[in-house]
């Protein structure tokens, strides 16, 4: 996401020749090519997560390159909070206005859980070749177990969480999660991190607490983080309050009136090249540390037109190619960003390229190489643990 910005019911996915018995018991074709329209269509995206600062510039270069295809390409932004209700309203008045919509893993949980998302594969495999040997592994693990075929990973990272903090103000950063604690303890006030369900540091800090703390269930909110839930609540009675969002952190430790906040790779990287944040800032890690994953993701809501529909599956095509993937550097703002292999730093626009070998920290290499990467929760865990989080956390500071 980027700072300049300020930024269930699931249906089962029948996959392999299990789906291939299935939809030819059905009369359904496995997969089909939507015929694009005879003049071109306007297409409605609306994003929910500052994706649009990562893929803007390749849909603007698509526009220019499929004047055929497409009139023009309208960006809309909301918060994600709003999201799921908004699409309900327009699908049960049969009047959908948004094309595609650019979401994070929460946007993805909470519109799988109001069923308002169209399934897109494997429906539309053939508009997506090789779509599963071209992703990063760990892009692949997002897009089959987060998306499982209403979300299209578009770009990817890490993520987190990572500790940020100010070195001239705090001698020895935390190593541990005891020692967090303890340090919160004993400068109250000096910590903070955002509501979970609006926040990308947020939300892996809350995902990455269950490894670091050795909890039953780090897959299982509700019944497998007993430490986890009594740790945040703890952590809570020294914290002043938990913004709605990210970017509120990032001015409040710029400002000095925070000394530790919790981040990831892009919201370290790109608030300290724009200014927000200090370049002198610093990034550790706590023992224990796994990262958890994260990705946006590209989904079209129930009740698209069918023309409009079929120019947008093209689009998503497109911001899949490398060419287009290499926009995702995005000055360090979700780095690394791209999803899909064979897009080294040096296809990126000179000014990301330059930001990133600036800014980047090398000891993200050995970090990304030698720590495990974990898959953030199911899309209908993670609206759980947002809903646990609001009552037994941010509950107590309302």
């Amino acid at each position: 996401m980027k700072v300049n910005d300020l930024r269930m019911n699931r249906r089962v996915l029948i996959t392999g020749a299990s789906a291939t018995a299935f939809l030819a018991g059905s009369g359904l074709s496995f997969a089909r090519k939507m015929p694009l329209p005879a003049k071109p269509v306007e297409v409605k995206l609306m994003d929910v997560g500052g994706a649009l600062s990562l893929v803007q510039p390749a849909l603007e270069l698509y526009a220019e390159r499929n004047p055929d295809k497409v009139s023009r390409i309208v960006f809309l932004k909301a918060p994600v909070t709003e999201l799921a209700g908004k699409l309900k309203v327009q699908q049960k008045s049969n009047r959908v206005d948004i094309d595609l919509v650019l979401t994070g893993s929460d946007g993805l949980a909470a519109g799988l859980v109001e069923d308002t998302w169209m399934q897109i594969l494997p429906e539309f495999n053939e508009t997506f070749p090789d779509i599963e040997t071209n992703y990063e592994p760990a892009a692949l693990n997002l897009h089959k177990i987060q998306g499982a075929g209403y979300g299209v990973v578009v770009t990817y990272y890490p993520s987190g969480p990572l500790l940020e903090y100010a070195p001239e103000r705090v001698a020895k950063a935390p190593e541990s999660a005891e020692e967090l604690l303890a340090w919160a303890k004993e400068n109250p006030g000096r910590f903070l991190y955002a509501r979970p369900t609006n926040s990308g540091p947020a939300r892996t800090f809350m995902m990455g607490l269950p490894y670091i703390l050795g909890d039953k269930d780090p897959t299982d909110p509700i019944n497998g983080w007993e430490k986890t839930w009594n740790y945040l609540a703890e952590l809570g009675d020294y914290i002043d309050y938990y913004p709605a969002g990210t970017g509120a952190t990032m001015k409040e430790f710029g400002e000095g009136s925070r000394d530790i906040i919790v981040t990831t790779t892009g919201w370290d990287i790109n608030p300290r090249a724009v200014g927000i944040v200090p370049e002198t800032a610093k990034i550790s890690t706590l023992k224990g540390f796994h990262w958890v994953s994260d990705a946006f993701f590209m989904c079209i809501p129930k009740g698209v037109k069918e023309d409009v529909l079929a120019v947008t599956l093209d689009i998503m095509a497109f911001l899949l190619t490398p060419e287009a993937q290499a926009f995702a550097y995005n000055e360090g703002s979700l780095y690394p960003g791209p999803a899909v292999k064979n897009v080294p730093l040096s296809m990126a626009p000179q000014h990301s390229q330059d930001i990133i070998k600036q800014f980047g920290r090398p000891e993200y290499d050995d970090l990304i190489a030698n720590n495990p990467i974990e898959l953030p929760l199911k899309p209908e865990k993670m609206v759980q643990a947002f809903r646990k989080w609001d009552e037994l956390v941010g509950a107590r500071k309302s």
